[in-house]
This record gives C-alpha cells, sequence and structure tokens, in this order.
C-alpha cells in the first residue's frame, strides 16, 4: 500500500506508484497518464480510440526498469462504459475491450484525469459474451463512464485479441467489410 492509496488527496500532487517490473520499458507516470516509450496512453486513445494496445520491451525483473533483450510487454487500454456501484460500496465496472490472458490485473490504473476519491474493490467486467470478470483491488471510486482504464501484460497482446468488434480477420483472410479507423488498427 502507498501514500497514495492511504491519503488519497495526494495524488492531486504525487503520481500514483507502479511497479516497475510488470510494466514495459520507460514507463513513466504523471498526475493523470501513463506514458511507455515515449507514447501518451491518453494520446494513443485519442488517435487510435479505443480498445488499443501499445507493445515494448519487458523489463527484467529486479533491474528497476533495464530493457530485456529478448522479451516484450504490452500495454491495454480500454474505455469505461457503464459503472455501478453496489451496496457494500465496491464498483462493477463494463469496459469495451477484452484483457488479454496476461493482465496484470492489480496494476490497473485510471488515466486521463486525476481522482482524489479513496479506492474501492472493482470487478471489472470485460467485453465479450463468454469474457471474464477481474477483482481490482483497489481502484478510485468516482470511477464514471468515459473514464480510461490502462492495464500491463506480460508478453505481446494482439489487438485482434482484446477487440471485441474486431472481425475483420477470419479464417479467409481479411473482410471485404472491414475499413480501417484513423490509426488504420
Amino acid at each position: 500500500m502507498t501514500l497514495t492509496h492511504i491519503i488519497p488527496s495526494l495524488r492531486a500532487s504525487v503520481p500514483d506508484p507502479i511497479g516497475r517490473d510488470l510494466w514495459p520499458e520507460f514507463t513513466t507516470t504523471t498526475l493523470a497518464d501513463v506514458t511507455v516509450a515515449g507514447v501518451s496512453l491518453t494520446r494513443l486513445a485519442d488517435w487510435c480510440g479505443t480498445p488499443c494496445v501499445h507493445t515494448a520491451a519487458a523489463v527484467v525483473p529486479g533491474t528497476g526498469g533495464m530493457p530485456s533483450p529478448d522479451e516484450l510487454a504490452s500495454v491495454i487500454v480500454a474505455r469505461v462504459l457503464e459503472v455501478s456501484t453496489a451496496p457494500d460500496g465496491s464498483l462493477d465496472v463494463w469496459i469495451d475491450a477484452r484483457f488479454a490472458g496476461t493482465v496484470v490485473v492489480d496494476e490497473v490504473r485510471m488515466i486521463g484525469r486525476v481522482s482524489t476519491a479513496c479506492d474501492a474493490r472493482a470487478r471489472i467486467h470485460t467485453a465479450g459474451r463468454t469474457a471474464p470478470t477481474y477483482l481490482v483491488e483497489e481502484l478510485v471510486s468516482d470511477l464514471r463512464v468515459g473514464d480510461l482504464l490502462v492495464a500491463p501484460c506480460r508478453g505481446v497482446a494482439l489487438l485482434r485479441e482484446i477487440d471485441p468488434d474486431r472481425r475483420h480477420l477470419d479464417d479467409e483472410g481479411p473482410s471485404s467489410s472491414w475499413a480501417p479507423t484513423v490509426c488504420g488498427r
């Protein structure tokens, strides 16, 4: 547990710390954003829409952030579609992405705005009919529709695996009905 979890008002002046070994190389945090290898994840979501993925070199565990020469890691950026609060104060959060199997759920964080609200337990409902629900112990309690969530993944997360609307790839190749969005994803 960190000071920003104990005293949430500190988030207005100090970024939430990250588990360095769990995020890709050169990951830094600001008050309202996470940057991976020079790419702002809020800007990435603005450019490409959500869900989106960014991949960079993984970090060699225990080195304080040294990039791995042969391993990769990804981050998934998703948008909150719906939020409800249970009687016990926990949140049910629906997002527009599926999480890859190697997602590090304990590192899920909100980006795009600063929140000084206390943390709450949350159940994240990912997209798709048979998608699992993930339990996050600490997520800001004032989460709202339109907020962005980011989560690191061990290994490579492919966009076609996390985007429930990705239908252009099938067994016979690209579908003729598929048209790229702004960034060509």
